[in-house]
């Protein structure tokens, strides 16, 4: 009898062990923080998945309109200070009618209270009065920015220019394969269509393939292939990539940042997850 009782016990304790690990597998994707780092040099850089694609939303439209670098230094700098590099619909008390990613005042003639909420308009308005400050490109950060925004506290852009400068470098593609972002798997299936007319939103037009629903290929070289590959990373969650591969070089969600892959030069291949595969995870 005492046998049968002892037996019993170790067949629990072992079923309720094969459960444990078992569902620690099944949960080891909530457990998964998602956000994007960049590295530069020593020094990474973090911005949650939000943030991050806003952050590429700002880059994108230095990069279309053939700006420097230093341009979207500046203007995450800024973003990061008056929003956080976050698209709000509400001001603060020094402006009660501020908005969007740079607190864009409409009674101060930075556009509607919708354009200003629109990141591709809110940043194309900042480098709009931002280019017209002459010699910005070596101006101290601070005093580019302050002569954009006129704010009451102008020293605050400066405790952002570092990582302004990472992300900036990371999405001008300037440092190539420097940003990474960490995800968990999607439960939704990808489309190459709506993934190209983002970026051509982003970019501008773009010389663009669809091989099928869930790949995307852009002709794209040197820093703007990067500039477009870092993109796609950056906006992986809310667009459902799998995959990005440029210069020889594949960002995967369920990797560890970007891997030596065969590419074909001059191509950034986007794919995104299939029907079948988000049905699975769901």
């Amino acid at each position: 009898m005492k046998t049968t009782i002892v037996l019993v016990v170790l067949l629990a304790i072992l079923s309720g062990g094969i459960y444990l690990a078992v569902n620690q597998v099944n949960s080891s994707e909530v457990l998964v923080r998602e956000r994007c780092t960049a590295v530069v040099g020593n020094d990474t850089y973090e911005l949650g998945l939000e943030q991050a694609a806003n952050a590429s939303t700002i880059v994108s439209v230095a990069v279309a309109r053939g700006l420097p670098a230093r341009a979207a230094s500046i203007a995450l700098a800024t973003a990061v200070q008056e929003s956080g590099l976050r698209n709000l619909d509400y001001g603060d008390q020094a402006g009660p009618d501020s908005r969007g990613l740079f607190q864009q005042r409409p009674s101060q003639g930075w556009g509607t209270d919708a354009e200003v909420q629109d990141p591709i308009f809110a940043a194309g308005a900042f480098y709009d009065e931002l280019v017209k400050v002459p010699g910005y490109e070596s101006l101290p950060i601070t005093e580019a920015a302050q002569a954009v925004q006129r704010s009451a506290l102008p020293d605050a852009y400066a405790d952002h220019e570092a990582e302004g400068r990472a992300f900036a470098s990371a999405l001008t593609g300037n440092s190539p394969a420097s940003l990474n972002c960490i995800l968990r798997g999607t439960d939704q299936s990808g489309d190459s269509a709506a993934v190209r007319a983002s970026a051509e939103q982003a970019f501008g037009s773009l010389d663009a393939t669809l091989p099928d629903a869930e790949t995307l290929i852009l002709n794209a070289a040197g820093a703007q292939g990067w500039a477009a590959a870092q993109w796609a990373v950056a906006n992986a969650k809310a667009l459902h990539i799998e995959s990005v591969s440029f210069g020889g070089l594949q960002w995967n969600r369920s990797g560890h940042g970007w891997n030596a892959a065969e590419t074909v030069t001059g191509q950034i291949v986007v794919e995104l997850a299939a029907a079948d595969a988000a049905t699975q995870a769901s």
